[in-house]
């Protein structure tokens, strides 16, 4: 595929060209991956999947925004919005451990990197759609729950940041070196229940 600037077309078979490409990147990592493995995998024409994807990173970058919707909406709705402030948090926290520990999240972090002297604008396009998405969709939460009688949050920015580096405690590193590829519920809760009560000591109104 060539690098020069180009737009995505949709058509019939999009949906079928993103799960075929999802399983070769994988597999085989970004620069790795063939347009022939690619094409095979989804069942359709190289010709078809020049037509949506001139180029390979639009795809790369596709498909893993793709993901990063379905993740962001599937929390969105399962997390009531309306709980007290420290159980949104524990929901909330449930859901980013599960994504930080999720094969797929943490096999595209690791094509990021790897490619980024190469091709900075992966790294751009995985920031933009994963972790400002979730910093800003969290600090919006923060900023609207400041100063209702639960918290006091004076830079929710700030604040989101911290969860979220809260909610990496000890698994998330230990699953990108591949270190351990299992956790137990107790060890994941562990990591779920420290992160809510360190924000909340820091943050919570005692009254």
């Amino acid at each position: 595929m060539n690098t020069n600037p180009a737009t995505i077309r949709k058509g019939r078979k999009f949906e079928q060209v993103l799960e075929g490409a999802r399983d070769i990147f994988l597999r085989d990592g970004f620069e790795g991956a063939n347009v022939d493995d690619i094409a095979r995998t989804a069942g359709v024409s190289k010709a078809t999947l020049y037509s949506y994807f001139p180029d390979k990173r639009l795809l790369f970058i596709e498909v893993f925004r793709q993901e990063c919707d379905r993740q962001t909406l599937a929390a969105l709705d399962q997390i009531d919005l309306g709980a007290p402030v420290a159980e949104v948090l524990r929901q909330a926290a449930g859901h980013m451990v599960a994504s930080f520990l999720c094969e797929f999240n943490q096999a595209v972090f690791r094509i990021c990197v790897a490619e980024s002297d190469r091709f900075p604008e992966l790294g751009a396009a995985f920031y933009r759609s994963g972790p400002r998405r979730l910093h800003d969709e969290l600090a919006g939460f923060l900023a609207g729950v400041d100063g209702q009688g639960e918290v006091a949050i004076p830079d929710a920015a700030l604040a989101a940041d911290q969860f979220i580096e809260l909610c990496k405690a000890d698994l998330y590193l230990r699953h990108l070196l591949r270190i351990d590829d299992r956790f137990s519920p107790e060890e994941i809760a562990r990591v779920i229940d420290g992160a809510v009560a360190t924000f909340m000591a820091r943050y919570g109104v005692r009254t």
